[in-house]
């Protein structure tokens, strides 16, 4: 609502200085950072810079036609260039207040996205190695933009790309085939096969001569050899188990698990179309493509005939635009493949597509341990299934102090430690990095999602067996700074998502989630809900309600559970 007023006062002035002036201006309807001067705040800057009259005419011209735009206008000032707009906190609270109660969950819903279709690639783990916290970012920020882009009415398809082929795999047969056990592998297989490929890459600093032999090994499984393919089919199927049971806790789940084996068969075609347009140029044995002097050629084929990962990349792009007819194509991954992105969008343009700028690099920072970089090369990681389950071990201990006598206890905690590493990763930043701090994370005070779901389960335990009549609403009462600011504050949510989707942020909703709930807790410090006088205490529940609808669906919209109890 709030925004919606900005829209129309932005439109109406611009349209106003459009007929009378002459003057095509863009305007700036803000929030004041003092809002003891009012609601909105229009600069005129801009306006005195295009029309030729002095300030003070412009000003009270301004404010005349104002003051009859809206009845949702209570007051029209002015201090200096700034106009300053006082909204009808009565008029303004019932309409946001009516709205949020009728439309529930479904409330922020929007249509900027118009059915577009966009094509989410994300987590996309690689196989033969523990699921490690560090693709939880990958795996979180992707499904939280699903989420998002869905209630912003586009139509969306989810890719799990799987590191399921390329050189790591020579690395693993090779491995396997100097150093493994099959009896042993049987018993922990994705533990015992990290172990390794960790071994492999000790051993290669010492003798080089294994990465040739591992380059071998994977040209061995493009071209099918039969003995490779099924060991890599066995790993495959074996790391497979083990992420069903990470995407089972976390509740994500994909329209697609193909990954990049599944382009093998179909590479082929995309290099002879690199060939026949006269792109591919041969380097010192191996083919490549020249992206220009500003950008390091790609490199297509190996000098042994195997391909390389942005040959599989470069099919997969293609495929998918055939196949799905995008219009955006999101690559959620880390900082660290700007890069290979860049190079992927310069081959498509090489090729004379014009889909390249549709492709998007959602870029994000790494996980930390310690302040460092984790790192399945060197054997430094945690794995994700032991901190969820850590996490849900920590969660279940509070909760047993704060409520022994909780029914469901186990199940709540799963929610509840699930939120907790959740929420520590969407708040942050996409590209920035997070320390793992799992200690942190599973706190029902401060920046967590146990802090979010504890603030729901309270208003539920306030609003709990009561009925809401708006009708019976005592509006005088929103008059009040405590109460405005928060229908304000609950006002904004369709335009938070709104930014979430446009900026690709999945943080944005995490943040506000937060200031939400700490504007909550307050007028909760402030204001005895339940109250014996009717229409103070149905004008109390239903701005409670109205935080609930707002705050368990902006936790839906990260990927957490809101819960009724803990």
């Amino acid at each position: 609502m709030l925004e919606q007023i900005k829209s129309e006062l932005k439109i109406g002035l611009q349209d106003y200085f459009q007929k009378t002036y002459r003057q095509s201006i863009d305007i700036v309807v803000e929030e004041p950072k003092d809002s003891s001067l009012g609601d909105l705040s229009i600069p005129l800057f801009q306006v005195v810079k295009k029309i030729h009259k002095p300030l003070m005419e412009l000003v009270a011209e301004t404010v005349e036609f104002l003051k009859n735009f809206s009845s949702m206008i209570q007051k029209v000032s002015s201090i200096q260039a700034f106009i300053n707009i006082k909204l009808n906190e009565k008029k303004f609270s019932q309409e946001v207040l009516k709205e949020i109660l009728t439309k529930k969950e479904k409330y922020g819903d929007n249509n900027i996205g118009n059915h577009q279709k966009i094509v989410l690639d994300y987590s996309s783990p690689n196989i033969a190695k523990s699921f490690s916290v560090g693709h939880l970012r990958s795996t979180m920020i992707g499904n939280s933009l699903r989420l998002i882009f869905e209630k912003c009415g586009y139509e969306t398809y989810s890719i799990n790309y799987l590191g399921d082929w390329g050189i790591q795999f020579g690395k693993m047969i090779v491995a396997f085939q100097k150093w493994g056990n099959k009896e042993t592998i049987l018993k922990n297989p994705i533990e015992e096969l990290t172990n390794l490929y960790v071994r492999f890459h000790k051993e290669s600093e010492t003798d080089l001569s294994l990465e040739d032999e591992a380059k071998e090994a994977f040209h061995q499984m493009e071209i099918g050899n039969p003995e490779y393919i099924e060991l890599w089919r066995w790993i495959r199927e074996e790391s497979l188990k083990e992420s069903a049971q990470i995407y089972d806790l976390l509740e994500v789940s994909f329209d697609s698990f193909n990954g990049e084996a599944f382009y093998n068969d179909k590479m082929a075609p995309v290099i002879k179309e690199l060939r026949e347009k006269h792109l591919l140029v041969e380097d010192q044995g191996e083919w490549i493509v020249r992206l220009g002097d500003d950008i390091v050629p790609a490199r297509i084929v190996r000098n042994n005939g195997a391909s390389f990962y942005i040959t599989r990349d470069l099919t997969a792009v293609l495929y998918r635009k055939k196949e799905y007819q995008f219009t955006k194509m999101l690559y959620v991954v880390g900082n660290e493949q700007k890069l290979h992105f860049t190079q992927l969008k310069r081959l498509v343009e090489r090729m004379g597509y014009d889909f390249a700028p549709d492709i998007e690099h959602i870029n994000m920072g790494f996980y930390l341990y310690h302040g460092k970089k984790m790192s399945s090369r060197n054997g430094q990681v945690v794995k994700l299934y032991d901190a969820l389950q850590q996490a849900i071990g920590n969660a279940e201990k509070l909760i047993s102090e704060k409520n022994p006598t909780l029914n469901h206890r186990e199940e709540i905690a799963r929610k509840v430690g699930v939120a907790a590493i959740v929420f520590n990763d969407l708040k942050t930043t996409r590209s920035e990095d997070v320390e793992f701090d799992l200690e942190q994370c599973v706190k029902f005070e401060g920046q967590t999602g146990p802090y979010l779901q504890y603030t729901g389960v309270r208003i539920a335990s306030i609003l709990k067996g009561n009925e809401i009549e708006l009708s019976q609403c005592d509006w005088r009462v929103f008059e009040k700074p405590h109460y405005f600011d928060l229908v304000k504050k609950v006002s904004l949510f369709e335009s938070i998502i709104q930014k979430a989707a446009k900026d690709r942020e999945p943080s944005v909703i995490a943040r506000y989630l937060l200031s939400l709930a700490q504007s909550f807790n307050s007028f909760y410090s402030m204001e005895r809900i339940n109250v014996e006088e009717v229409s103070i205490r149905m004008s109390n529940f239903a701005i409670a309600y109205a935080t609930r609808v707002v705050l368990n669906e902006g936790l839906r919209l990260l990927g957490i559970h809101y819960l009724d109890e803990m």
